[in-house]
């Protein structure tokens, strides 16, 4: 070992204060992270207007095709991202790779605000924009890893929990960044303009982000662990072979998605995005009052990452990750059915009094899982169960024989469910919209509550929070927020930390991007379509309870606690020494 080589943060007091440096390396990490968030959620956000732009003047089937390759990109592209990136930034180093990354993003992001839509460019505007996607999907697969190794190993001994979970922030800070930017934008502009052209300007602004991240992160140095690396010549020279093709290695990137990042995946996506879609698609609750509701629990959790990240540093990542699993897992049937109770007492009651039953021949129902919004269901069963769900009515199922015409029973009144199969598309419009008008009819006659319905929270601007209702809704979601704030505070240090520095960045993005992409990623369409089968709102519930207690199982027999472990020491977490490829 050269004996020029500082010493590292490993070998630092774990009490002293942060340096400046220390602080610098966190802001450029977390800046740039917080950027790169931002322009991910300008496509959610602004999902409808981007497709009216490129994709609405194609056949079906074309847009369908589209609408596929752009949801690829935001969630199963990620982890070929983690791939790309993770053995470059094992080879090459952190600073130079999350460089990389954020150029990738901010430039592709920015020339979404300038690509002309498929009116000007026909059917070239769609593929450039899937293009920018996947290459902006590819780009946040390799961004995480690379901050939080790169963090990690600038951190001391005992405060790389603390360290890391202001990486943990960045995620919820992009979230409100591209809501204010849009928010600020609108109401400049008006709705009218924003249509046509305002939309692009959030997108065109990020080119400012991204000169303030690049400089940020151009004036950092390379991390300590690495450069150790480097001097000793221990570094890997095939990073992915020896991640995933030994099996004393591989193992522990199975056990990180399966003991840790799975569970972490479900309850912050049930907890930021799931209770979003329930509140305003199933609860009925309009938008500016859902956002406002959530941006107040966000506020009050969010701090929960920073604090759980220290304490993990004192009692361990395990107990923290797991406990916030388990607690997700026992309280979300009873805070769901709060949300419920708080935000439409009177669709509550209508639940709890009103009896709906689909008589229907089972064989004809599908699992109405679309993902990506191609798919189409059309048969009776279908049509019926997906518009009582849509009006957040629980039903039940009732067996007949086949061939017999399928209903909808509403309190004894009988709607006839449209038969859509051998029609025009004309019919099936007319025959869709006669059941909708008949079962809306049905469910209001019968006590749902109508659109206009009073008791619904309604919230007349973002300080009025003083009233039992809104103010009950705002803790029962902060609640959500801290689970989140559980399980994802520490998960960065406690994956850091499984995986020796050579191997470091690609091992442990590959878990997490497959956790957050896949098991996260799918939790909205996956929950929606087990709702719409059983007619139980709550049912969706299942998918992250099971999955969150699995991970509890698994993360409690199998993770071993890290937060002592000093990651300048080459080896896996068992003990092993790493086998160099």
């Amino acid at each position: 070992m050269s004996t020029a080589t500082a010493a590292p943060p490993g070998t630092r007091e774990a009490n002293r204060p942060m340096t400046r440096e220390e602080r610098k390396v966190i802001l450029g990490s977390s800046l740039g992270t917080v950027f790169e968030w931002y322009d991910f959620y300008l496509y959610g956000s602004l999902a409808g207007l981007i497709g009216a732009q490129f994709f609405s003047q194609y056949p079906e089937g074309t847009r369908n095709i589209f609408a596929l390759l752009t949801f690829a990109a935001g969630f199963l592209v990620r982890p070929f991202g983690a791939l790309v990136f993770g053995r470059i930034g094992d080879l090459v180093g952190r600073k130079y790779t999350f460089l990389v990354t954020i150029v990738i993003m901010g430039a592709s992001t920015f020339i979404v605000g300038l690509l002309p839509g498929s009116d000007s460019i026909g059917i070239l505007a769609p593929i450039l924009l899937v293009v920018l996607r996947c290459l902006q999907g590819l780009a946040l697969g390799g961004e995480y890893g690379g901050a939080a190794t790169y963090v990690a190993e600038h951190a001391p001994n005992g405060r790389r929990g603390f360290y890391t979970s202001f990486i943990q922030v960045t995620a919820t800070a992009g979230l409100f960044l591209s809501l204010l930017v849009i928010l600020g934008v609108r109401t400049a502009t008006g709705e009218e303009a924003f249509a046509a052209w305002g939309w692009r300007i959030p997108f065109l602004v990020s080119v400012i982000l991204l000169g303030i991240s690049v400089w940020i992160r151009s004036t950092l140095n390379e991390s300590p662990a690495f450069r150790k690396m480097k001097e000793e010549g221990t570094g890997s020279k095939a990073p992915l072979s020896e991640a995933f093709g030994q099996w004393r290695n591989a193992k522990w990137a199975i056990l990180a998605l399966l003991g840790l990042t799975m569970g972490q995946a479900v309850v912050w996506y049930t907890g930021q995005f799931y209770a979003l879609f329930f509140l305003g698609s199933i609860l009925k609750v309009d938008g500016p009052t859902t956002n406002l509701l959530i941006a107040w629990a966000l506020l009050l959790g969010s701090g929960g990452f920073v604090f759980f990240g220290w304490l993990s540093d004192k009692i361990g990542r395990k107990p923290i990750i797991l406990g916030g699993c388990l607690l997700a897992a026992l309280t979300y049937f009873p805070l769901f059915k709060l949300l419920t109770a708080e935000a439409n007492p009177a669709l509550n009651r209508a639940h709890q009094t009103i009896p709906v039953q689909v008589v229907t021949d089972p064989a004809t129902c599908s699992f109405q899982f679309n993902p990506v919004g191609t798919a189409q269901f059309t048969t009776a069963c279908d049509v019926a169960k997906a518009a009582l769900a849509r009006a957040g009515a629980i039903y039940s199922t009732e067996a007949v024989p086949a061939g017999t015409a399928a209903s909808v029973r509403v309190a004894g009144t009988s709607v006839a469910a449209p038969v859509l199969e051998g029609r025009s598309p004309a019919e099936r419009t007319a025959e869709t919209a006669r059941f909708n008008r008949e079962l809306t009819a049905a469910l209001t006659t019968a006590g749902y509550p109508a659109a206009s319905n009073p008791t619904v929270v309604r919230m007349s601007g973002p300080f009025d929070v003083f009233r039992e209702q809104p103010a009950v809704l705002i803790l029962v979601l902060t609640i959500l927020v801290i689970y989140v704030t559980m399980v994802y505070g520490p998960i960065a240090a406690a994956l850091v930390e499984l995986f020796p520095t050579r191997i470091r960045y690609t091992s442990m993005s590959l878990p997490y991007h497959i956790g957050n992409g896949w098991f996260g990623g799918l939790l909205p369409a996956t929950s929606l379509a087990m709702v719409a089968q059983t007619g139980d709102i709550y049912y969706g519930l299942w998918y992250p309870i099971v999955v969150a207690l699995a991970t509890v199982v698994i993360g409690m027999l199998f993770i071993p606690e890290t937060n002592k472990r000093d990651i300048f020491e080459e080896g896996t977490p068992d003990g092993a020494p790493v086998r160099r490829a």
